[in-house]
């Protein structure tokens, strides 16, 4: 029998699809604390694929564990989206492109 040891945070049909598939796995429930700390490193985790792949697939996935963090972290998707328009509305997006290359002060 082969095992593999993954210890990370997974989407919650994940063990589902897996024994569908014909193997077996073993889950657990995170504390609250447990989890907030997975879904940082999840985080983490989706950002180097990011940049390894530089695909839409894993923009997506970026997307979902912000999503969760912010809903573990008691806010809605709604209080999201209006801090990140408040934001671009007051200092902008990023679409211009502007690299800051130096501010001079007298």
């Amino acid at each position: 029998m082969i095992q593999h040891q993954y210890n990370k945070l997974v989407r919650d049909r994940i063990p589902e699809i897996i024994k569908a598939s014909g193997k077996t796995c073993m889950t657990e429930i995170l504390s609250e604390e447990d989890y907030l700390r997975m879904l940082d490193a999840k985080l983490d985790e989706e950002l180097a694929e990011y940049h390894k792949d530089h695909n839409i697939e894993e923009l997506a996935d970026l997307l979902e564990v912000i999503y969760a963090a912010a809903k573990a972290r008691g806010y809605t998707l709604e209080d999201l989206e209006q801090v990140r328009a408040k934001k671009a509305a007051k200092r902008g997006s990023f679409e211009k492109r502007i690299l800051l290359v130096e501010v001079q002060e007298a």
